[in-house]
């Protein structure tokens, strides 16, 4: 099983009854690839999607994680897709509408791989602390159009109106020490669009975003990585650092600080 120190900036869905963009996601770049069971594929499709998907996590995806979406609880095709990604060659297994840190605990013990839970009901959002911080909840993804949905927000809603919801996601995460990955980006030709929702995400606090289409993948990228200002500002504040608190320029830095610019300077070098 391949293991990540490093939370993923750009998580791909991907329809597992769809096999040429299974194909091509191979060289895509994306940290990671997820591949749907649930809302991407039709009825028809399912038990088809399922044994794809397990041989595709068995290729595997270069450098980039393979993680499999199973359908959620309340469905008739739950039991046998836990029972095919519990053994498969999955990295991460992810899981829809988690809601009750119980049975999210009980899906961990079977699986037997780390669990990316989605967050996209208010119950969701209300459990999401307890959940983060189960043994093997590797992250938490903030499925923000089911809860869009689910909050009852007309559509003319921006991201504003979601706002709580997706900083409790985050505190939630880091309460847990978990990943926090912000939720998808539906204009597909909106590259503009694209950046500025995924600065405002990493400017909340997410480790990364789900995306819907590989265009959205470079965008997605440079938004979560450091700019060069940040780069040159770490660079120096763990140059200058002495040990304990101290003056940087023109403020007041501790160990806390020193950490965080190594923490950013590590990222960077991971690519």
């Amino acid at each position: 099983m391949t293991t990540a120190a490093l939370p993923p900036r750009t998580a791909l869905f991907l329809p597992a009854s769809n096999p040429r963009a299974i194909e091509k996601a191979r060289g895509l770049g994306a940290d990671m690839v997820i591949l749907d069971l649930e809302d991407a594929v039709k009825a028809a499709d399912k038990d088809a999607a399922r044994d794809a998907a397990v041989v595709a996590v068995a290729q595997g995806f270069g450098t980039s994680l393979g993680a499999i979406r199973l359908n959620g609880f309340d469905t008739p095709e739950h039991a046998a897709d836990v029972a095919a990604v519990a053994e498969s060659q999955a990295d991460y297994v992810v899981l829809p509408k988690a809601e009750d840190a119980e049975q999210v605990a009980r899906l961990i013990e079977t699986l037997g791989k780390p669990l990316l839970a989605m967050i996209e009901t208010p119950s969701g959002v209300l459990a999401a602390a307890g959940i983060a911080a189960l043994p093997g909840v590797a992250g938490l993804i903030a499925g923000t159009n089911d809860l869009a949905a689910s909050l009852r927000l007309p559509p003319s809603s921006g991201r504003e109106a979601m706002g709580v919801a997706l900083q409790t996601v985050v505190l939630a995460a880091r309460a847990g020490d978990a990943w926090a990955i912000d939720g998808v980006f539906n204009k597909l030709d909106d590259a503009a669009g694209l950046e500025a929702e995924a600065k405002a995400g990493r400017a909340l606090g997410f480790d990364g975003k789900s995306l819907i289409h590989p265009n959205q993948i470079d965008g997605t990228t440079k938004a979560f990585g450091p700019t060069e200002a940040e780069l040159a500002e770490a660079e120096a504040l763990v140059a200058a650092a002495t040990g304990g608190a101290e003056r940087y320029r023109d403020r007041m830095i501790e160990a806390m600080h020193v950490d965080q610019a190594r923490a950013l300077l590590a990222r960077f070098a991971s690519g």
